[in-house]
């Protein structure tokens, strides 16, 4: 079971991944026919691409900010709690739960 969350784990990622490419690809290389930003072309380029070239813009960062937000739930996170002593009873075990019980009795 573990190796089915591990593989849609990097499919997510992956997925992010191809958004991410797909975007930019679109962005700088097919919508405006240029591979950098517009600049002076802006002035004599149609008000339809540039706001095709702003929306796949957007949606990149929609992507990236996605991605970031993934992985630091999924990755980020596990790592910090234990760190903070939030993340003591994760794994349920009843030893855990009588020194947790036994703490919160000397307070």
């Amino acid at each position: 079971m573990k190796k089915i969350w591990k593989f849609i784990h990097r499919l997510i990622i992956l997925n992010f991944l191809v958004e991410i490419t797909y975007s930019f690809y679109m962005v700088f290389f097919v919508i405006g026919g240029g591979k950098w930003p517009l600049m002076r072309r802006a002035v004599e380029t149609p008000l339809e691409v540039i706001l095709k070239r702003r929306l796949y813009a957007i949606e990149a960062w929609v992507a990236i900010a996605g991605l970031c937000v993934y992985l630091a739930v999924t990755e980020l996170l596990p790592r910090k709690l234990p760190l903070a002593g939030i993340g003591g009873l994760a794994d349920g075990s009843d030893a855990d739960r009588s020194s947790a019980a036994e703490a919160d009795d000397e307070n």
